[in-house]
């Protein structure tokens, strides 16, 4: 692999918390994707999302669950400054500037979807049976989508 083979991603939020309109609210429609509590997904944003990467924006946990939009990741992995304030809800006092434990990255919307392209919908696709967003049990809030699950998705979002 060369120093940078563009990745994609799912990144999962739940809308009630921020949603693809709170990014489209934000300077330059951008800002900093944290408060992930969980080691694996941790890992993924620390070690293997790099700045270029894209990753899809899926809304969780509410009536329609699905793929609102795009974004792409502006700056890599550092530190989640949440997890050091006793006031977030994301703090973690085990986690410090010295030996943080979470991190984040900065994310910029490119574009949000005219029709979401909800889980009812993907799940119908035999292309997508083994993207790890439809496999059961599997919770976690930042995965890696193949290219070809990217791309087939892609194209149902410009076949609406």
């Amino acid at each position: 692999m060369n120093s940078h083979d563009k990745r994609y991603w799912l990144l999962k939020s739940e809308p009630s918390v921020f949603g693809i309109d709170d990014l489209a609210a934000c300077p330059d429609q951008s800002t900093h994707w944290d408060g992930v509590r969980n080691y694996q997904a941790r890992n993924m944003l620390r070690d293997q999302m790099k700045k270029g990467d894209l990753a899809f924006f899926y809304h969780s946990n509410c009536k329609q669950p699905g793929i609102v939009g795009l974004m792409e990741i502006i700056r890599q992995g550092y530190p989640d400054h949440t997890a050091f304030d006793p006031r977030s809800k994301y703090h973690d006092p085990k986690s410090s500037p010295e030996k943080p434990r979470w991190y984040m990255v900065d994310i910029k919307l490119v574009k949000k979807f005219e029709q979401p392209v909800s889980l009812t919908e993907l799940k119908r696709h035999p292309q997508l049976e083994n993207m790890l967003l439809l496999k059961k049990g599997n919770r976690l809030s930042v995965l890696p989508i193949s290219p070809d699950h990217w791309d087939f998705i892609l194209s149902l979002t410009q076949a609406k």
